[in-house]
């Protein structure tokens, strides 16, 4: 097996001397090339619609770092837009959609089938990535998962603390129940595609995850990722799956293995030592580096990187970030850090 792709033997559940590495947000502003190309754009969703420059700027850090993985470039709230809600971004300040807020709302959404027309352009982009990647590197696809695109539509915008989906969940649960059953319904048939166009594996990203409790966590991060995760696999037998339920705490424990996903991406909250005793005895462990350190660089980003692969090396792990890197990472520090994990 020794052809097969860093990554894919990593969630095989391969161990390995030296992890895979990428990094989440790895296209992004911190890269001169990638706000060239924004800039070539107009703006943001332009730049996602477009399949040539979003595979250009997908390639950008494969180009610069060689990472073994590159990931779709594409964000989170296309679904929701594909649903038939309104969608713009406000410079500084981030995304902003139309709400819904009662049925009336759920009633003016498009179905799970009508979502393609607005999301080709993203496809197109998957096909082309799969032809121009290097063959050894691993093309991602992804979604955002049912809760955290339900929170930015029920608020219009990110909010700190979600309460304005858990007041509708809390008030209106039929309502809010119809929207994650039709996010649901919509990101199986999302990712299908992607995996059609060239997708080697999908993430699952539940930015928000960490705010739900008890059973509702129960309920809204892990029984909608486990039925797009049986779905995926039951159309791509061989799909594998990352699963990211971001701030989850204890919950971690099982969650991979209670979804059906073969990684389980962890946030900067979690100690690499307990994720080793804890989580890696179930699945490949992926992250989970500080993006912090990315700004600061210096011998603390090196040592951090080096105790991270020391504390997982007993067990599959992909090397990566807990969170996205920021705009302000200098793009020296990537170099740096991969010098760290790579020797």
């Amino acid at each position: 097996m020794p052809d097969k792709k860093k990554l894919l033997r990593s969630l095989a559940g391969e161990t390995m001397d030296v992890p895979p590495v990428w990094l989440m947000r790895q296209a992004g502003r911190y890269l001169p090339e990638y706000r060239a190309t924004r800039a070539q754009a107009g703006d943001f969703l332009s730049l996602c619609y477009n399949p040539e420059l979003a595979a250009e700027v997908t390639l950008q850090p494969i180009r610069r770092y060689g990472f073994d993985a590159a990931i779709l470039f594409a964000d989170i709230l296309l679904i929701p837009q594909a649903l038939g809600a309104d969608l713009w971004f406000v410079t500084g300040e981030g995304p902003r959609l139309s709400t819904i807020t009662d049925a009336a709302g759920m009633d003016r959404m498009k179905g799970k089938d009508d979502i393609h027309e607005t999301l080709n352009p993203i496809y197109e982009t998957v096909k082309i990535l799969s032809q121009e990647l290097p063959k050894e590197t691993t093309l991602i696809g992804f979604a955002g998962a049912p809760w955290t695109v339900a929170t930015y539509m029920i608020a219009g915008r990110g909010t700190p603390d979600q309460a304005p989906a858990h007041k509708l969940r809390e008030e209106d649960p039929q309502t809010f129940q119809a929207l994650i059953d039709l996010l649901t319904d919509a990101t199986i048939e999302y990712l299908d595609m992607q995996v059609k166009a060239g997708a080697e594996v999908v993430k699952l990203f539940d930015s928000w995850a960490g705010s739900l409790k008890g059973e509702a966590f129960d309920a809204f991060a892990l029984a909608p990722a486990k039925r797009i995760i049986a779905e995926l696999k039951s159309r791509h037998p061989d799909l594998p799956v990352i699963a990211f339920p971001r701030e989850a705490g204890d919950k971690y424990i099982g969650f991979a293995k209670a979804v059906g996903a073969d990684a389980l991406a962890i946030d900067t909250s979690v100690d690499a030592t307990w994720a080793a005793e804890n989580l890696q005895g179930d699945t490949c462990v992926q992250g989970n580096l500080d993006p912090k350190l990315m700004v600061t660089g210096g011998e603390a980003l090196q040592s951090e990187a080096r105790r991270i692969c020391d504390a997982l090396k007993g067990g599959p792990h992909i090397f990566n970030l807990g969170h996205g890197i920021t705009p302000d990472a200098d793009p020296e520090n990537v170099h740096r850090l991969l010098e760290a994990i790579r020797g």
